[in-house]
């Protein structure tokens, strides 16, 4: 590739280039010849370009540049405020650049070379390159002045939020009385400049002052990008942005016009992000797995291995192992976590029982290791996490008995109450529980009557007699007793009572205290009335058979 450019009054320029393009080794490689023809937009009286890494001033000079169409001569340059005079020769050797077009004059200069200073303008550092270039034709010499003024650094303010950068309005050096008048100011970034709509999209904000010109940036605004570094092991970010600044203005009294313009790279100092090793909110230890994010990162961070007290693993390794290394994305895909899950089973992680404590602790300890591309700065970042689970006691259940109820207390313990209870053949629902349960903090209590068909009986056999007594020691006032017997089939003593009611369960008797048998005595001044029901012989062989040790009651 090699260029080739062309100048046409300060109207116009053409750039031609040739390119060769590699072909076989059989035959010459084609060139191809590519040009363009622009047009410049007007020139100004003078134009100022702050560049990234250099300054320069345009100067338009005499009219028609009469002197150097009549063999004028560019011999020297003065050098201001030091008064040292360099040939053009010295001057290109010392760095600057200078030429010359029939219409105007160009210096550039390195920011910070020889014979630049600083000088501060309404409170902002400036940086300034001053001369005076000399042409001569025999005994006539004429002399062009070109100034260019730069920000520098310090013109720049930092928060942990925002960028100010501090432009003076009036920049001294550059003018010749204070009579001016400032016909526009734009702002842009990476060198294109930007309406208002633009602007406020991205918070940008440019405020014009008596003084200075000022220019707001949030950190992380877009147009920007961050960068990651790493000082002494700590991970530290920095962000940067290049806005731009484009002035005209005109000096009432010469009646010139200059363009002025500043490509301006800021970088924030370093900002310190350590990252951190958290869980997320849904994650509950009885998942029985560790969930890890470490972050946040920038993109150019990679996670290359990870150290366990017995070993090195990277990503790779990791998942195979069943840990599951994501890298997470930001929604403005501009920051990274790194997600990892290990379970409490794996031999990485260390298990302590504390027995007296009924607890288990799960430790794991890890080191991360990490990367800045594309300088391949290696880092890392060590994290111990643990988790502490109760161990599992299982429920107990115990009763008693009173006249006329079971009680029976279901203690959880510490575990949450995830069992249905079956009392009978029922499932204790709502409803159900409102008749006979009574909850506790970690338990709860049934009371069920002897008489709720959720009761079951078991029937055993006396080893004197083949009877079932039933005694009720409290006759009723109308003289009547009421038994309930379990088992329709039973009877008093006198065979011939039967029961007024019954079902597959129990046989209501109705008597009166002087009928089916019933003998009386007298205890302590109290009559006692009795009476036994008995089964059949036949009924009484066939519950025998069908109860057995195995039979489960509840």
């Amino acid at each position: 590739m090699s260029p080739e450019f062309s100048f046409f009054d300060d109207k116009m320029f053409s750039l031609v280039m040739q390119f060769r393009l590699p072909g076989n080794h059989m035959t010459e490689d084609p060139v191809y010849r590519v040009g363009k023809t622009c047009s410049y937009t007007p020139w100004t009286s003078r134009e100022i370009l702050c560049d990234r890494n250099y300054m320069e001033a345009s100067e338009q000079s005499m009219p028609q540049w009469t002197c150097l169409q009549s063999r004028y001569k560019m011999t020297a340059v003065v050098f201001s405020p030091s008064k040292n005079v360099m040939n053009v020769d010295e001057v290109q050797r010392k760095g600057y650049a200078i030429a010359n077009t029939l219409t105007r004059l160009v210096l550039r200069s390195p920011h910070n070379a020889e014979e630049t200073y600083l000088q501060n303008v309404a409170g902002v550092p400036m940086r300034v390159l001053s001369t005076s270039t000399f042409f001569e034709q025999k005994w006539l010499v004429t002399r062009v002045d070109a100034t260019a003024v730069c920000p520098t650094p310090e013109a720049v303010a930092f928060t942990p939020e925002v960028i100010t950068w501090y432009m003076p309005k009036h920049i001294d050096p550059l003018f010749s009385s204070d009579a001016f008048t400032m016909l526009e100011v734009y702002m842009g970034i990476d060198a294109k400049r930007l309406d208002t709509e633009e602007m406020a999209a991205r918070n940008y904000s440019v405020l014009v002052t008596e003084a200075h010109i000022i220019v707001e940036i949030p950190v992380g605004a877009v147009g920007g990008y961050f960068k990651s570094h790493i000082q002494d092991d700590q991970y530290f970010v920095t962000y940067t942005i290049e806005p731009m600044l484009e002035l005209l203005w005109i000096e009432e009294d010469a009646h010139e016009n200059t363009s002025y313009k500043v490509l301006f790279p800021i970088t924030t100092p370093p900002m310190a992000r350590p990252p951190q090793v958290h869980t997320p909110l849904d994650t509950v230890p009885e998942q029985a797995v560790f969930v890890l994010e470490l972050g946040t990162f920038n993109l150019d961070v990679e996670l290359l291995n990870i150290t366990f007290p017995t070993m090195v693993l990277t990503v790779a390794e990791c998942n195979a192992r069943g840990f599951n290394v994501q890298e997470q994305r930001s929604p403005d895909n501009t920051l990274k976590t790194f997600r990892m899950e290990v379970p409490f089973s794996d031999p990485v992680v260390f298990k302590e029982r504390r027995a007296e404590q009924g607890v288990t602790t799960f430790t794991l300890q890890l080191i991360y290791g990490l990367v800045i591309f594309p300088e391949y700065a290696p880092f890392s970042h060590s994290a111990v996490v643990d988790a502490v689970l109760l161990d599992i006691v299982p429920p107990s259940v115990t009763g008693n008995c009173d006249q006329e109820n079971f009680h029976i207390t279901v203690d959880y313990r510490n575990q949450e109450p995830f069992f249905v209870v079956l009392v009978g053949k029922r499932l204790l629902n709502h409803e159900f529980a409102q008749q006979y349960l009574t909850e506790g903090d970690t338990d709860f209590i049934i009371t069920l009557p002897f008489s709720s068909p959720d009761a079951v009986f078991e029937v055993r056999r006396s080893p004197k007699t083949s009877q079932l007594v039933v005694t009720n020691t409290e006759p009723r006032s109308d003289g009547y007793l009421s038994l309930l017997p379990h088992l329709q089939e039973s009877d008093p003593d006198d065979p011939a009572c039967g029961p007024t009611y019954s079902d597959d369960r129990f046989a209501y008797f109705h008597f009166t205290v002087n009928s089916c048998g019933t003998t009386r005595k007298f205890i302590n001044n109290v009559m006692l009335y009795e009476n036994e029901i008995s089964l059949p012989d036949e009924l009484e062989v066939s519950v025998n058979a069908t109860t057995s040790s195995e039979e489960e009651y509840q």
